[in-house]
């Protein structure tokens, strides 16, 4: 059986919106679009080449699938560009349609959560969602979420979407695993508590 893994950056208030650059996602007027950027460090290298090492495949939501589709594919300069070229893609998406422009990325039909359901009783590694906070809303009160990997930022912006927003469903999380970076980032890593 495959796990579904998050792996995402948020500031301390929740936030996850543009986390890479300005003109990432300025939604609702969200002006703080790089915010991530200066926090970047070796030891956050190297937890994403670790998380990068027990993939399989990748599972977007359209927004974050074109988002990064309008970016990665164009780095020269970057490992991570082969790497996510190379990985198989899944993307959950109701306007989108076949072929994805994307080398290796495969549409999932119908419903997401069925879909994702069926994709995780399939044998293999992780399938790691980026991004994607709609979708990660989606699947967790379906308990398809098998870990958590937080960048937790130094930060409190105030604004924009939250990874976890109002009205969402209860989930208990236990700790597994704490690291700080150089830079005051901390990377915890979370697994829902059995019940």
């Amino acid at each position: 059986m495959s796990r579904i893994v998050v792996f995402e950056s948020v500031t301390l208030d929740g936030v996850m919106q543009a986390p890479g650059r300005p003109d990432e996602d300025t939604r609702g007027g969200f002006t703080h679009g790089g915010w991530a950027a200066p926090y970047a460090d070796p030891d956050m290298g190297r937890a994403a080449g670790e998380s990068m090492a027990t993939t399989e495949a990748l599972l977007f939501g359209r927004r974050t699938y074109e988002d990064f589709y309008s970016v990665w594919p164009h780095q020269t300069d970057n490992p991570f560009t082969d790497v996510l070229n190379n990985t198989r893609k899944y993307v959950a998406s109701r306007t989108l349609a076949e072929p994805l422009p994307w080398q290796n990325s495969t549409l999932l039909t119908g419903d997401a959560v069925a879909a994702v359901a069926r994709l995780r009783q399939q044998p293999g590694k992780n399938i790691v969602i980026l991004g994607s906070g709609a979708l990660v809303r989606s699947l967790l009160p379906h308990n398809l979420i098998d870990e958590y990997t937080l960048l937790i930022h130094p930060l409190v912006l105030g604004a924009g979407q939250r990874l976890f927003a109002d009205g969402g469903v209860f989930a208990a999380l236990r700790l597994v695993d704490a690291r700080p970076t150089t830079t005051g980032v901390m990377i915890a890593t979370y697994r829902p508590v059995e019940r």
